[in-house]
Parts: C-alpha cells; structure tokens; sequence
C-alpha cells in the first residue's frame, strides 16, 4: 500500500512579533528554507539561497524556489508522491507565490497527500502532527526551535538550528505515512489526553481525491471550519 512518498516542508522568513493567528495574512512571507525527504534519501534534502561566500541567504530567492518547484514536478512525473502536513493550505500557497510558478504549484497542490486535510476532510477538523506523532508513538517536531520562533532565528544566523527544525519535520511526516499505512489507521492524542483513531483502509488519499469525500456532520461545532479555508488559493 506504501507509495514512493517525498515529504515536503518550508519554513518561512519573515519575522512577525508575538505569535499570531493567520501567518499568511503577513504576506508575502518569504520562505528561508525547505527541506525533502524521499523513502530511498539517507538524509533530508535541504534547500535555501546562498550567499556569495556561500552562507546561507535571508531568503531564497525566486530563482531558488523555482528550482524547489522543478525539482517536486520531476519528481511527480517519476511516480513519487509529494507528501506533507498541511502543505495544501500553507506549504505550496506560500512556494506558488514564492516561485511565480503558480499553475504548477497548483497542481502539485491538488496530486499530493496532504495528510491534515484528509484528516479534516473526513472529520470535519484538522489535528497537529506533534499530536498524530505521539499517538502513533513516534518523534514529532524538533524541541528546538518553536516554530514562529525560526524566522528570528534564521535571521540571528543560527541556520543550523532552523535546518534541524525543517530536516526533523519532513523526517516525522514521512515516518507518519509508512506507519499509519501500515496499521492501516492513524491514531493522535486529542486536547482531553485521549487517543483517537482514524481508519485508513485505502490509505492516504491525495487532495484531489479527498476533496471528493462527504462533508462529515459538524452541527456539534461551533464555529466549523471550511474546506475553502485550504482551498480557496486554488
């Protein structure tokens, strides 16, 4: 059942003080670096712009995230499956813009697993991959580095800190798929300490396919969310 996965992530480089709600109303934001992970890789691709003493840039330029771009069409063209944790409401909006090469992020975006939002698709809700990681008793995020706490860091010079951070987060993604598909379910702890569970008997659809789901029941929810929230760049 195991597809040839690609994980996929960027970390933005804009600095926005405190934490906020919707990063991407701060736009354009930037991607410092990003990184890939394959099932055969030894090790996390990574990806950023250089200087030219070769230390790694502010941001990658558009030149650099086109490259990115290039590289996951090719990589969809030879039978991989480009993988991510909400990568079609983030990751490739922000590359899409990035890039300039929008209707191929596009559709990447559509072709690709995002497992959150087969998740929300079929839930109603999207759950974080820290909490996906414990429930499947696997590593999640790095320590190290809060999330919105990488920009500054990236800017302050510790790169090495912010590469770890993306390096671990494809890792943990990646590892995430193989092990769900294998038990052929996907297990998280939810906010009352709980495990839950999530049946995966075909396996992890790709954005197109779970687009195509029912609308599951969300008259318990207050506030619920959209599935436009996610696709509304497309």
């Amino acid at each position: 059942m195991t597809r040839n996965y690609i994980s996929f992530d960027i970390e933005t480089a804009k600095i926005i003080p405190g934490q906020v709600r919707d990063l991407k109303a701060h736009r354009p934001l930037g991607i410092a670096c990003a990184a890939t992970l394959s099932n055969t890789d030894n090790g996390p691709r990574l990806w950023h712009g250089r200087t030219d003493d070769q230390k790694p840039a502010g941001r990658m330029s558009q030149d650099d995230a086109a490259e990115l771009v290039n590289f996951l069409s090719k990589s969809s063209h030879n039978s991989s499956t480009i993988l991510t944790w909400n990568g079609l409401g983030f990751d490739f909006d922000i590359l899409a813009e990035e890039s300039g090469m929008v209707d191929e992020c596009r559709r990447l975006a559509v072709g690709h697993v995002d497992m959150m939002f087969h998740v929300f698709c079929e839930l109603g809700y999207p759950i974080g991959l820290d909490s996906a990681a414990k429930g499947m008793h696997l590593r999640g995020k790095s320590s190290a580095v809060a999330q919105h706490m990488a920009p500054q860091f990236w800017a302050d010079g510790k790169t090495d800190e912010v590469l770890d951070y993306v390096s671990q987060d494809v890792r943990a993604t990646l590892k995430l798929a193989h092990a769900s598909e294998q038990q052929r379910e996907l297990l998280w702890i939810a906010h009352s300490g709980k495990v839950r569970d999530m049946k995966l008997r075909s396996g992890w659809l790709t954005v197109d396919a779970a687009m195509r789901l029912p609308e599951p029941d969300t008259s318990w929810m207050n506030a619920p969310m959209s599935r436009s929230r996610f696709t509304e760049w497309l």
